[in-house]
């Protein structure tokens, strides 16, 4: 896959990511209080994730030719990281019984 290819699905599934929290945001208030605790702890390590991976995504959009093989491998770790955060928060959603 060519550099650019790479990269409008690379910018297209960071934008599906953040869609994807967002709805999850708003429906914060649905969990119980235990959950939401639980929700808060998963919310902070995605915005560490987050600001990471919108760092290691810079860095490979700036990266020479030259370098772009390795910008690419460090950002893909960055995004399975996120990615993985971001399960950890669906299956909260998911494993909730619903709010009597």
């Amino acid at each position: 896959m060519n550099k650019e290819k790479f990269r409008e699905e690379t910018k297209k599934g960071i934008d599906d990511l953040f869609d994807q929290i967002e709805e999850l945001t708003s429906h914060k208030g649905e969990l119980r209080e235990k959950s939401k605790a639980k929700y808060n702890e998963i919310m902070a390590e995605i915005k560490k994730r987050e600001a990471d991976l919108e760092a290691k995504y810079k860095q490979w959009e700036e990266a020479g030719d030259s370098r772009w093989t390795e910008a690419k491998e460090s950002f893909s770790k960055s995004a399975a990281s996120f990615k993985e955060a971001f399960s950890h928060l669906a299956s909260l959603f998911k494993s909730q019984p619903p709010k009597a």
